[in-house]
């Protein structure tokens, strides 16, 4: 019957099964880590500050955003207190 069925399949060894076993494992493990690391890089390029702001500097263009969204000030006000924050003169921004 052996030579009708063709050849008999052998069984993995407990060597052969803990290899392929560690290869994807492994392979499993590594693209987590690209994720993550690729997640990370992307999350802290979008939550950096310009070049050049302090802490300071961006507390208080937060807060004058606040206010702007709240009506509390005009785009004019918003615009001058902007300027004095990030210490250009009044009415000449740098382009963005």
């Amino acid at each position: 019957m052996r030579g009708l069925l063709g050849a008999r399949r052998r069984r993995p060894n407990l060597l052969g099964a803990a290899a392929r076993t560690a290869v994807i494992a492994g392979t499993a493990s590594a693209v987590t880590g690209a994720v993550r690391r690729r997640r990370s890089h992307n999350h802290a390029e979008q939550t950096m500050p310009a070049p050049g702001i302090t802490d300071d500097q961006l507390g208080r263009l937060e807060r004058l955003a606040a206010l702007r969204k709240a009506d509390a000030l005009s785009d004019e006000e918003f615009k001058a207190e902007k300027a004095e924050i990030l210490g250009h003169p009044e009415g000449t921004e740098p382009p963005t």
